[in-house]
């Protein structure tokens, strides 16, 4: 390394991490008026407080690395300009761009680390900062007694002491008792008392001397009914004890944020996008089959499937989830010492093919059922002779015929359904077994078959039945409830997967500011450093400014462009990035003008373009 490096390199470090502390501190402390009212005042112990503040401290440090490179930067140029060191190094033969290598290779790497930090150590910080944050917001409020105003910092109990002697002896004591629930039903008065805590802190003893205690029940009675009892008790020595345990701070279990972003890495964070897209699918995936069996009219000749990828991933999903159970289990019984889970090698794919294979022996088991139950309810098929005894002979009838029946109603809705039955209409003959288990099996499908001619008094006889039950209003009827079901079963869907999407977004943005947080302080540089060469100020007066301008500017593009995300006005990527698009054209006009030595910030150098622009409209208008 050149000795020009070292002196460029020494003179960017010192100010940065000074800078870098001075913005840590600032952003910690409007970081912590936020939770002011919450974090203090509840007696906990100093080192609760400054492990508190280191998680700060660290979960902070990727908003304050872009401010400090920025400022620092700036303020490192803007020395070397006015101490006239810069045009010394250009007129060696030196150019700007070989100057910015050193601080430009610290930033690079620095870059490098905060990433790092962002993807790793910050998660594992705001894990911890959140658990005792929650932990602290908890606890109740110290407990403080005050002289002529009543406590009430104790569950179902308000006390008032007139008088402290000390942190121990109280005088004129007055205290209600709430755990009834009833009002002030319940006081007690005393001339003076103890107040001493013991285990740990965990209870308080009050002791209490020469007072009276104050009691009515507050019953529902009747006009007739006796009144209230009012008892009135003296005592010279009274002892109560309070319990404190919520006085104490207990420290919950981390596992509770485990599904908060802010405390993922990005693998963590890819696996939750993953979960969140699998539920989005398996909502739209029911929501087909749903919405099949509600339009029966409507689905007859055709299929409301969900589209091929919903169903790949709909069984890619089930796959794997009772690939997992699979596997728990298996270590659940290997536990026990059933089997050795080092046995279980069962593939995703073969268990996949195993779920959705087509059983043939699916057809008969529709069927077998209903000719179990006719068997014992004594119906006889028509090759079962040995229960003629059983039933009287006019009134046997076969299984086939009965499922002839069956049909009948099936067949004659479905023709009702297409606007009444035809002069052609059908003639229903009792089927055998074998087309009893198709038509029930395919009873979803219409039946093509030539069928035989209704009679003219079966055709009345069924118009009849229509006219007289009033099927085609309740047919209306029905149909405008199912329209209406359909109809909000979709708003509910639709808000579903509208919160669903909205949280997938904000696990992108999660993911991808990880990134922009850390590209962030090249941005920085790149401004900064060449903004520095070109205003020649060093100290804490205009380096100041200009790096609170511009850190302002990068801190409300952020927030639009996260926001726009959010809400899916644009893409995450883009509403992430936003921020350093937008900055990084300024980072390269300031190094363009800081190669050719301009003055944007010298007044003289506007006043020069001002009169010469006057210059030019006087020749314009002269000529004219």
């Amino acid at each position: 390394m050149k000795k020009l490096d070292k002196l460029i390199l020494g003179s960017f470090i010192g100010p940065f991490f000074l800078t870098f502390i001075v913005v840590d501190f600032i952003l910690l402390t409007v970081n912590m008026l936020k939770y002011f009212d919450e974090i203090f005042g509840k007696g906990l112990s100093f080192w609760i407080y400054m492990e508190l503040i280191s998680y700060f401290v660290i979960s902070i440090s990727p908003m304050a690395l872009p401010l400090a490179v920025l400022l620092s930067s700036l303020m490192t140029f803007g020395n070397l300009g006015e101490h006239f060191e810069l045009t010394a190094i250009k007129s060696s033969g030196i150019s700007l761009l070989r100057a910015l290598l050193p601080i430009g290779i610290f930033v690079v790497f620095l870059t490098i680390g905060a990433y790092l930090s962002n993807n790793y150590l910050v998660p594992r910080v705001n894990l911890k900062t959140f658990s005792l944050l929650y932990d602290i917001r908890m606890k109740s409020p110290a407990l403080d007694i005050k002289e002529g105003v009543f406590y009430a910092g104790i569950p179902n109990y308000s006390i008032k002491v007139n008088k402290k002697m000390d942190d121990i002896r109280l005088q004129d004591i007055i205290i209600y008792n709430h755990a009834e629930g009833q009002g002030n039903t319940n006081v007690i008065l005393a001339d003076s008392g103890r107040m001493e805590p013991f285990f740990n802190d965990s209870y308080l003893s009050l002791t209490l001397y020469n007072g009276v205690n104050y009691k009515e029940s507050r019953g529902q009675r009747g006009l007739a009914d006796k009144p209230a009892d009012f008892s009135r008790t003296y005592f010279s020595e009274n002892q109560i004890i309070f319990n404190l345990e919520s006085f104490q701070m207990n420290r919950t279990p981390e596992d509770l944020w485990s599904t908060n972003r802010s405390i993922k890495n990005i693998a963590e964070l890819k696996d939750g996008l993953d979960s969140i897209y699998s539920e989005i699918n398996q909502i739209v995936y029911y929501n087909y089959a749903n919405t099949e069996s509600g339009y029966t009219f409507f689905t007859r000749n055709r299929k409301l499937s969900p589209p091929n990828a919903v169903v790949e991933r709909k069984m890619r999903d089930d796959s794997l989830r009772l690939e997992r159970g699979k596997q728990k289990q298996a270590l659940q019984d290997a536990s026990r010492g059933v089997i050795d889970a080092s046995t279980y090698n069962a593939s995703t794919d073969s268990l996949s093919e195993e779920l959705y294979e087509y059983n043939p022996a699916e057809e008969e088991a529709l069927i077998d059922p209903l000719y179990a139950s006719m068997d014992e309810r004594g119906i006889v098929e028509e090759n079962n002779t040995s229960n003629t005894n059983i039933v009287p002979t006019d009134s046997i009838v076969t299984a086939d015929t009965l499922l002839s029946d069956q049909l009948e109603d099936t067949i004659a809705s479905r023709s009702l359904g297409r606007g009444g039955l035809s002069s052609e209409g059908f003639d229903f003959t009792p089927l055998n077994r074998s087309d009893s288990i198709r038509m029930l099996k395919n009873r979803a499908e219409p039946d093509n078959r030539p069928l035989g001619k209704l009679s003219p008094e079966q055709i009345a006889r069924l118009d009849s039945i229509i006219e007289v039950n009033n099927y085609e209003q309740r047919a209306a009827t029905v149909a405008i409830n199912n329209a209406r079901s359909q109809k909000n079963n979709f708003s509910n869907k639709v808000a579903q997967i509208d919160n669903l999407e909205r949280e997938y977004r904000r696990f992108q943005i999660a993911w991808y500011q990880k990134y922009t947080t850390a590209f962030a302080c090249i941005v920085m540089f790149l401004i900064g450093a060449p903004l520095g060469a070109i205003i020649k100020k060093g100290g804490l007066g205009m380096p100041v400014l200009m790096s609170i301008i511009f850190f302002i500017v990068y801190y409300m593009l952020t927030i639009t462009g996260e926001k726009w995300a959010k809400e899916g006005i644009t893409d995450p990527i883009f509403g992430t990035w936003f921020s350093n698009l937008v900055l990084l054209p300024f980072g390269f006009f300031f190094l363009k003008q800081a190669r050719k030595d301009a003055r944007l910030f010298e007044p003289d150098t506007y006043v020069e373009f001002w009169n010469k622009l006057l210059l030019f409209f006087k020749r314009k208008f002269s000529k004219t």
